[in-house]
């Protein structure tokens, strides 16, 4: 029986992924990657979204992610399984910058004004760069995959001796696992694109395979939903009142033990809420679950656009840029994505869609 509270919590953690990222375009708190500030605010307090979510949403998906991993297991083998991971995840995230990509380097370099240094630079050379700037929030998927081919050789060793042991987490071993989630974040962490973070993100995609795709541990967590709420917005609530204002990204902060505990229990909060009350569908639920992976591929482009075009000349009001940023990250998403997910080749190479037989699309 599908989880549809798993598709559920992906689409609208993606939602939220678009709106972070509008904030983060124009924050006022010095977190580099966008145009900055625009207001004539002294302290923009509404920057404080960021601080919420950048600890747990992205771990979030990272755990979803592994526990459908499982679940696609159980009735894939290996094979099939490295075969869609490749498809859906690397193709998109290596092939897909070189043909469509690049626009978003050519975007986010224009942001930053890269160009202008670049003047005696080879169009062929330029080009290269804006591929590898077009990665952007691409990194998702690049992870995603590698995580994926690694879980295959653990599952090889494992014969599922950890499987059946993470069956038996109760809340305690559930709640002592943030100590996990901040060990991790300690190591493997890319020195200069700080999004790369191979232990923190990693933990939780083994643990959503090993652990949370049991249904008794979802059923455990179900009954603490109100505890585990209270301990993420308690933790939370003291991360962002302690850091606001400062870079939540990079470290020390994004390997603190209130960022990452805080990323766990949230994430726990989260799972179990959804798992105790968004477990249905509807025909909007369908529709945003099935465009949900075009809107993350595409997001950052209509809200990037946007902001050359818009808040780097400043030229509007600033609320209306905002706003005209959020509506174009949706509507720019939407559309390449109804539009590419057509286009033989371009289907393939930017959205990992394969070849349609008859009436089947995958």
């Amino acid at each position: 029986m599908r989880k549809y509270y798993l598709d559920n919590i992906r689409w609208v953690t993606v939602v939220l992924v678009v709106i972070y990222h509008v904030i983060y375009m124009y924050n006022g708190e010095g977190i580099l990657g966008g145009v900055g500030k625009i207001t004539s605010l002294d302290m923009q307090y509404y920057d404080i979204f960021l601080y919420a979510v950048y600890p747990w949403f992205m771990l979030l998906l990272f755990l979803v992610s592994g526990i459908c991993s499982r679940y696609y297991l159980d009735s894939h083998t290996a094979k099939e399984f490295a075969k869609n991971r490749t498809r859906k995840l690397l193709i998109p995230s290596t092939v897909g910058l070189f043909v469509f990509q690049f626009i978003q380097g050519y975007v986010s370099m224009s942001i930053s004004d890269a160009f202008d240094s670049m003047h005696e630079v080879p169009a062929v050379i330029k080009y290269f760069i804006m591929v590898l700037s077009g990665t952007g929030v691409l990194w998702y998927i690049q992870l995603l995959w590698l995580f994926s081919m690694v879980l295959l050789l653990v599952r090889k060793i494992d014969k599922d001796r950890l499987w059946k042991l993470g069956g038996k987490a109760n809340l305690i071993a559930i709640l002592l696992m943030a100590l996990v989630i901040w060990g991790a974040a300690q190591i493997l962490n890319t020195p200069v694109v700080v999004v790369y973070r191979f232990g923190y993100y990693g933990a939780a995609f083994l643990l959503g395979y090993f652990v949370f795709s049991h249904d008794e541990v979802i059923a455990t967590l179900k009954k603490y939903f109100v505890l585990l709420l209270v301990l993420g917005v308690g933790v939370g609530t003291a991360f962002c009142s302690m850091y606001f204002g400062d870079n939540y990204a990079e470290a020390p902060i994004n390997r603190s033990i209130l960022f990452t505990v805080f990323g766990w229990l949230a994430s726990m909060a989260i799972l179990s809420g959804a798992a105790k009350y968004a477990d249905k569908q509807n025909a909007f639920t369908i529709w945003m679950s099935k465009n949900n992976f075009g809107l993350y591929v595409f997001h950052y482009l209509g809200i990037s656009t946007a902001a050359l075009l818009l808040g780097k000349p400043g030229n509007l009001p600033t609320t209306m840029i905002y706003i005209i940023s959020l509506i174009a990250g949706f509507v720019v998403a939407y559309a390449l994505n109804a539009v590419i997910s057509r286009i033989p080749f371009f289907r393939w190479a930017v959205l990992g869609i394969k070849k349609e037989r008859k009436n089947d699309v995958s």
